[in-house]
């Protein structure tokens, strides 16, 4: 529906005139994610407070009109995409780091600050906040939240959800709750905080986070292994984690990517390798230097080809650089990506890995795999054209293929980007009927008129 100027008018009063966009020009700038999928909303509204998205809410409900919450719009699967138009409730005012307790290794934060910005400012303090998607430089914490996000360090850390104590939400009904605890324990109540956190903005509008830190690790090192069998590099992962050692990252990438991430970054990667392993430890001086001889050692026993440990924080920062210019990279040989996240056993690596490449042969699309192997994590992208039907179409079957091999190897669907629209339409593959019966009635019991972000996760919703 497109919402009557009378309602436009009571928007403004809440949050002032300069607050809200209705110009055709800015409107598109909030119409898409990463997706590139494009619904312009009605207009783009800019609060300032829980109280102002509070009173949206409650007017949203009165006129029936959608309401999209966005964070920096980077997400992978659509969850900030306008899809039904009304309003898009971007919260990137809400941009303080409002405490950092050295003593109780706690922080609150608003929703719209950095991913980047809030580690620098806690390692500043001798302070370490692990959840490190790659869109960090540019993802918001609540965006994080809302799609619990993970990243490198997962294997060893775990993902946002591990890190978030409690929060200021405010419900699609307009109703301004506290979630969870600022304190290590806690279990009074339905924990309401690891329900909204990887719901997608669909329960709730975030608008202050309190997060658990850790300790900065006092030194971290990070080793390059290059293979020529994909075999062997999943091998390397598994035999890692048997000897008790849990590195805070072990990044898996193959031939594809690193063809692709040489042919964009120039880092000087071994195009003709089958596989390639970052792998970085942290800690103590001592406790690093042995973990790293520990996998050394294991590597050498699974047919490494090379072994390149980084000498200096330069060094190392330029393998991050590569591996995460593979995604920017790759189009290069396409106009259009769908990039999924599934997730399978770390043992299942070399198969699913084998899947991929011969289903990129059938269909003759460029195909490429890389991520977090050590949790099994894989983002497999494939490279087409949305405007060559035949192709786009063999390109979402491959798709298909892909989730249900995943689910036969005892995977999932999505690691860290969530379901959104993308993956609505393959949801069921993986969840039951009626635990799918079960989420539509807690969505429902939050937001009985279908107000907040609607077309996401559920099909056809």
């Amino acid at each position: 529906m497109t919402i009557p100027t009378s309602v436009i008018k009571k928007i403004e009063k809440i949050i002032g005139r300069q607050h809200l966009c209705r110009d055709k020009e800015d409107l598109l700038c909030y119409a898409f994610d990463a997706t590139k999928t494009v619904s312009v909303p009605d207009a783009v509204v800019f609060p300032g407070n829980a109280q102002e998205v509070s009173e949206i809410l409650k007017l949203a409900n009165q006129h029936g009109f959608s309401v999209t919450p966005r964070g920096a719009g980077s997400g992978m699967t659509g969850g900030s995409v306008p899809v039904r138009q009304g309003v898009v409730l971007a919260m990137s005012r809400f941009n303080n780091i409002l405490s950092i307790d050295r003593d109780n290794l706690i922080a609150r934060v608003e929703p719209g600050v950095v991913t980047g910005v809030f580690q620098k400012a806690v390692d500043k303090e001798g302070l370490f906040y692990p959840p490190d998607p790659s869109s960090s430089d540019f993802s918001t914490l609540g965006g994080n939240a809302a799609e619990c996000a993970g990243g490198p360090k997962a294997v060893k850390y775990g993902v946002t959800r591990d890190y978030v104590l409690g929060m200021t939400v405010v419900l699609p009904t307009g109703e301004i709750i506290r979630t969870g605890v600022q304190t290590a324990k806690g279990v009074v109540g339905y924990d309401l905080t690891r329900l909204i956190v990887g719901s997608e903005g669909t329960l709730g509008v975030i608008t202050e986070l309190t997060l658990r830190l850790r300790p900065k690790p006092e030194a971290v090192r990070t080793m390059t292994a290059v293979y020529n069998r994909i075999g062997a590099a999943a091998e390397t992962v598994s035999e890692i984690i048997r000897r008790g050692i849990i590195p805070r990252t072990i990044e898996f990438m193959d031939n594809a990517s690193i063809r692709c991430a040489e042919a964009y970054a120039k880092s000087g990667l071994p195009t003709d390798a089958e596989a390639l392993l970052i792998i970085e430890v942290d800690g103590g001086i001592d406790e690093t230097a042995r973990a790293l001889k520990t996998i050394e050692s294991v590597c050498r026993g699974f047919d490494v080809r090379s072994i390149m440990v980084a000498e200096t924080p330069e060094a190392a920062q330029a393998v991050w650089k590569a591996r995460k210019s593979v995604s920017p990279a790759l189009y290069r040989y396409g106009p259009d990506k769908i990039n999924e996240d599934i997730v399978v056993p770390r043992s299942r690596i070399p198969d699913m890995v084998s899947k991929i490449q011969d289903l990129s042969r059938q269909t003759g699309l460029m195909m490429v795999c890389f991520g977090h192997a050590g949790d099994g994590n894989i983002h497999f992208n494939i490279m087409a054209d949305k405007k060559d039907t035949a192709q786009w179409e063999k390109a979402l079957n491959a798709v298909g293929e892909i989730f249900d091999y995943t689910l036969a190897l005892g995977g999932t669907l999505s690691g860290e980007h969530g379901i959104g629209m993308t993956k609505s339409a393959y949801i069921g593959r993986e969840i039951t009927p009626e635990a799918l019966a079960l989420m539509r009635r807690i969505k429902n019991a939050f937001d009985p008129k279908g107000i907040l972000n609607p077309g996401k996760i559920f099909a056809n919703d």
